[in-house]
């Protein structure tokens, strides 16, 4: 009995690491979001019914693709250790709500969005995208709070110098900010706000010049030099976790060496001390 639980378990894990069941998957899941995409069309009212059993056919498909996996591990609680199993765990146990009744239909319809980001839990680039983007998160925090004092500044400035000219964009600080965010995002800054502007104030081009300048090139090429910067060391996490690239491995090494050199000047600094 040990032996065939053995023996379907390693088919199981043959099946679940296979190339084709994972394009299988990734197909299921573009099928899933074109079904999520034809329901908002009047149009698609005629195939209710086909929709309606393609709809099951995917969940289903979901179903026993998570239970492959489940069973393809040696202990059911490994299976949970991973965050993205987690996720499509709870994605496909979810997408088992009936939309039969009419106060379930909208939770059961919302929760068969998000089918759609199962993508990312099965293509490993698309998740060193999203945990590059995530581990940045914090650092990315300073620099929006770094901009969010240079909006109020220039706020401020720009409230009390142009609310003359129009209340609507400068009466006060917060309406103030909210034109300085049109100007940032170039969203016909020009037309609406410059050039009126520079009817009564000629020189006020270097206000928007210069809060443009600290806004749309330092600030946001801040953002990317950190976002870039983490997903280097994701894929190189990924390269050595997989595997490949001795390059990424020996990357990795130089890292750890650095921080290993910090931690011993900060202890030989308070050693001398």
């Amino acid at each position: 009995m040990k032996r065939q639980a053995v023996y379907l378990r390693k088919q199981l894990e043959k099946i679940r690491k296979n190339k084709l069941f994972e394009l299988t998957v990734i197909s299921i899941i573009i099928i899933s979001a074109l079904l999520i995409g034809a329901k908002t069309y009047e149009e698609a009212s005629r195939f209710d019914r086909v929709i309606y059993w393609l709809d099951w056919g995917v969940t289903a498909f979901f179903l026993v693709e998570i239970i492959i996996r489940l069973l393809s591990e040696r202990r059911f609680i490994n299976f949970f250790k991973k965050g993205w199993n987690i996720f499509d765990f709870i994605i496909v146990t979810a997408s088992l709500i009936p939309m039969d009744y009419s106060e379930m239909v909208l939770l059961a319809r919302l929760l068969r969005v998000f089918r759609v980001l199962r993508l990312v839990s099965m293509v490993p680039e698309l998740r060193i995208l999203l945990s590059a983007l995530v581990k940045s998160l914090p650092r990315m925090g300073y620099v929006a709070l770094l901009m969010f004092i240079i909006f109020y500044i220039y706020g401020a400035i720009g409230s009390f110098l142009f609310h003359e000219v129009n209340e609507k964009l400068w009466g006060n600080i917060s309406l103030a900010m909210l034109t300085l965010f049109q100007v940032a995002t170039f969203e016909s800054w020009a037309t609406a706000v410059l050039y009126p502007t520079m009817e009564h104030f000629p020189y006020s081009w270097i206000y928007f010049l210069t809060f443009i300048f600290l806004n749309a090139f330092v600030f946001l090429n801040m953002m990317i030099g950190i976002v870039l910067d983490v997903m280097q060391k994701e894929s190189a996490l990924y390269e050595i976790e997989t595997g490949e690239g001795e390059a990424a491995e020996i990357h990795w090494m130089r890292e750890n060496m650095e921080t290993l050199r910090e931690q011993m000047d900060r202890i030989e600094a308070k050693l001398d001390k």
